[in-house]
């Protein structure tokens, strides 16, 4: 996400992002372990809050474990599923 600008516009656009995860499902039984996470995303900009539904997948692999990674997971092959916007509030 760095790589392509994200922070750099939250930033410039003077943006504050709140995500509130719902559920977490990991699936163990074949390696590399799937995760998906369902959450909620809120945008709030100076204009208006913006609450969307989010759904994301990634791949876990084992790794080391550190104080900065205490589960000795990495993700990988991360990838937004889904990404739709439920209500916009105008402020």
């Amino acid at each position: 996400m760095a790589e392509k600008g994200y922070y750099n516009r939250i930033v410039s656009g003077n943006i504050n992002q709140i995500i509130q995860v719902d559920s977490i499902a990991c699936d163990f039984d074949s390696y590399p372990y799937r995760a998906v996470t369902y959450a909620k995303q809120m945008i709030i900009r100076e204009s208006n809050v913006t609450e969307r539904s989010l759904v994301t997948r990634c791949n876990l692999i084992n790794s080391v474990r550190s104080e900065n990674n205490p589960h000795g997971f990495t993700m990988e092959k991360f990838e937004i599923v889904e990404n739709r916007d439920i209500p916009v509030t105008e402020r």
